[in-house]
């Protein structure tokens, strides 16, 4: 009965540590503890669905108390209860399953409430990429990316899993775990970036790089040049021309530029229109704890990290309040992969910034054009901005 959970703890990052601070203390602390449920939990998600059978949930609560004697609780009828009591459904197992459950729901909710069709949640014919692993092989190759430190292994396996990997981030059962599942995009700069490239091609993957500063930007610019003045804009528009260097880098300030081009998406009757400085927010900043404050977001943020904004050092796409690091080293290159990573774990654009994003997608990289669709409102002015 423990071999299930001895195999699911072997496997993932963070394991072996589990089974060396049991040996040592004969006990768990309560972050070890957490840590051995969020494993054990994606394990359960991905062989089992986001609704696991009852049998299923005992097996493991089971196979814990088994492999760790001294995690028995001595005061319930079957020493698991803590886990997962199938009485009131309740323990750690439990607790956590509903966690991946709401994450799931939510992100489905976001999905289904798009006012677009095409984009990062769109499912789409799996292009020739190479040998790809399926069963037991795809397990072996997942369990040695996670263990392995030379990264062209991890990269090299990372692509051989890519299509398992696609059809696991548009499962709505087991995206909420993609980062559990593979959680070398947290250690390990450019999977990102190879993902969106084995999905969409080399030439899809560098338009936004290569067009950018030589025809997007300046005509950002001068079209921002002419709508109606205010300071935020003014300081926007110092800092794009370098005029400044009080604030976010050139290129930076124009991609903000350009959410004033494009007025972000209403959130609905109840939360009411945000305004394009208070998007902005929803972009990114400095701070996780601001971010998750203002929005409570799930979707992709770019946080970037350094003494102040015009001196970054490292940027960061946070994801489900994870830190996923970007390989850039320039701020419009770190925006390229905040962009590349909704397609990549099939996450759905902020709500309020759909027709900043989807004019990005459908003018600068050339995807879904005719089917992603900026609303009525924005139309205008993404004409303005992507004619030549």
């Amino acid at each position: 009965m423990f071999q299930i959970v001895k195999v699911a703890l072997h496997s993932k990052p963070g394991g072996d540590q589990i089974f060396q601070e049991y040996h040592k203390t004969s006990g768990l602390s309560d972050g070890t503890r957490r840590k051995m449920v969020n494993i054990l939990v994606a394990d359960m998600v991905e062989g089992h669905g986001r609704i696991p059978p009852v049998n299923v949930r005992i097996s493991y609560a089971l196979g814990i108390i088994a492999l760790f004697p001294h995690l028995k609780d001595l005061d319930s009828v079957n020493g698991y209860e803590h886990y997962y009591d199938p009485q009131s459904g309740s323990g750690y197992l439990a607790w956590r399953l509903k966690t991946v459950q709401r994450n799931s729901a939510s992100e489905g909710k976001s999905g289904s409430t798009s006012s677009y069709k095409g984009g990062p949640k769109t499912h789409r014919e799996m292009p020739v990429c190479g040998e790809q692993l399926s069963g037991d092989e795809c397990k072996e190759a997942m369990s040695l990316i996670n263990h392995s430190a030379d990264k062209t292994v991890v990269k090299d396996k990372m692509k051989a899993t890519f299509k398992h990997r696609q059809k696991l981030v548009h499962d709505p059962e087991k995206t909420s775990v993609i980062l559990d599942l593979f959680p070398r995009f947290l250690d390990t700069t450019g999977l990102v970036a190879q993902d969106f490239t084995l999905l969409f091609g080399e030439e899809v993957s560098g338009r936004f790089l290569a067009k950018w500063p030589t025809i997007f930007k300046p005509k950002i610019i001068a079209d921002c040049k002419t709508i109606p003045s205010n300071s935020h804009v003014d300081d926007l528009l110092a800092l794009a021309l370098q005029e400044s260097d009080h604030g976010w880098h050139s290129d930076l300030a124009c991609i903000l530029l350009l959410l004033h081009l494009l007025p972000p998406t209403s959130k609905g009757k109840k939360m009411g229109k945000i305004s394009a400085s208070e998007a902005e927010d929803r972009l990114v900043g400095m701070s996780m704890v601001t971010f998750l404050e203002k929005s409570g977001s799930a979707q992709p943020y770019l946080l970037c990290v350094g003494e102040k904004k015009n001196s970054i050092h490292n940027y960061y796409i946070i994801l489900d309040q994870k830190a996923v690091p970007c390989e850039a080293q320039t701020a419009v290159a770190a925006f390229d992969e905040l962009f590349k990573a909704h397609f990549v774990f099939a996450v759905s654009y902020d709500e309020a910034l759909n027709n900043f994003f989807t004019f990005i997608q459908t003018t600068v990289y050339g995807i879904d054009v005719g089917k992603a669709k900026v609303e009525s409102k924005g139309q205008r002015n993404s004409s303005e901005a992507s004619s030549t």
